[in-house]
């Protein structure tokens, strides 16, 4: 927060990306250089700003487009549709990855300049070239405003189309650093100090997440609410090499520590799906879960992205898990994440769980 004898100002700064000229990737960069630089040179994050700034309005995953009526009922209001609600991988059933509301530029400059997400969309052949203009913080906080300006419905079009995936990813971005944000400045303080203490890494939680059980190599965490659960247990399992991070090695540790997770009758407990429902026949079929390699903070991390169930009851949700090599321990650690909503969209509750590998510190590898 800012210091009220010495403010640290963030200024807002703007960015013109063209996507055409560069990769997807080369463009996400560009913004977190752009972001990082400026972090750097205040000594604060994207949320230590002036205190004149407003609170950024908006539920988490909520977009607001302003875009009038001709363009939005266009191919271009279309394209842009498919882009921000292309669905969630990996769960239970559809879910958009950002929620849409559409408002005209006229009723946008009296009612909701201050949205955390905003993209605007300016069709005019005055634009030179097709492009993007990124700013943060422009008159509230935490905020990101997208400008997609070009000359042409079809040039924003065609734009859409190869650069989507770069254009969800930098929105994907901005909510993960409000998650971290929030987390490290009104975090589970005593839960953090048990991970730190019982794993010697640091990640940093939300308020709300109290500690469930633990064993010698395993900690399980949850953050409850009425209708619905985050969880997250972690653990560190033997590394032997390229065998113990095949899909099949990380599902059977996986299964081997849920296990300690007991389901609600006596003697159930949680487990990997391994069969889903066939839809074309009524029958059922061998289900493996997703994975990915990611490099975090300079990390590797595999990640699997499946769905759980209950061995002896009936509960199921989607998980996702994040394993990396402990150098210090020598060990694997693995970050595996789960929901259970039966009654409630579960997008909201998995991604906060997704940021948290995003935040991990490990200590300094130590010499033996």
């Amino acid at each position: 927060m800012p210091n009220f004898v010495r403010r640290k100002i963030w200024h807002c700064e703007c960015k013109v990306v063209n996507f055409q000229k560069d990769t997807p990737m080369k463009w996400l960069f560009k913004i977190v250089f752009v972001v990082a630089a400026l972090l750097s040179a205040v000594g604060c994050d994207s949320s230590t700003i002036s205190g004149t700034k407003k609170t950024a309005q908006g539920a988490p995953y909520e977009v607001l487009v302003v875009c009038n009526g001709p363009e939005w009922e266009s191919e271009l209001g279309k394209e842009l549709r498919k882009v921000l609600q292309k669905p969630v991988e990996m769960l239970n059933q559809v879910e958009p990855m950002f929620d849409v509301v559409r408002i005209t530029q006229r009723d946008f400059k009296h009612l909701l300049p201050s949205y955390r997400n905003i993209i605007k969309v300016i069709c005019s052949p005055s634009v030179s070239q097709t492009a993007i203009l990124a700013k943060y913080d422009e008159v509230a906080s935490p905020q990101i405003v997208l400008t997609l300006q070009g000359p042409t419905t079809e040039a924003m079009v065609e734009y859409l189309e190869k650069n989507g995936e770069s254009l969800r990813q930098v929105l994907e971005m901005a909510e993960r650093e409000r998650t971290i944000s929030i987390a490290k400045k009104r975090g589970a303080k005593e839960v953090e100090r048990l991970i730190s203490e019982k794993f010697g890494v640091n990640i940093p939680l939300s308020s709300g997440y109290l500690f469930r059980a633990e064993s010698e190599d395993f900690l399980w965490i949850s953050n409850e609410y009425p209708a619905a659960s985050q969880g997250l247990f972690i653990y560190t399992h033997p590394f032997t090499g390229a065998s113990s991070v095949t899909t099949k090695a990380l599902v059977a540790a996986r299964n081997n520590f849920a296990k300690r997770i007991p389901g609600p009758s006596k003697g159930s407990y949680m487990t990997t799906v391994k069969r889903i429902p066939n839809l074309e026949d009524n029958g059922y079929v061998d289900f493996t879960p997703s994975r990915k390699t990611l490099n975090i903070n300079g990390r590797d991390w595999v990640e699997l992205r499946g769905f759980w169930d209950v061995e002896g009851d009936f509960m199921g949700g989607p998980f996702v898990s994040y394993t990396t090599l402990d150098e210090n321990s020598g060990k694997l650690l693995t970050i595996d994440c789960y929901v259970y909503s039966p009654k409630e969209d579960k997008r909201n509750f998995l991604r906060p769980l997704e940021h948290i590998v995003y935040g991990v510190t490990f200590p300094e590898k130590t010499e033996k």
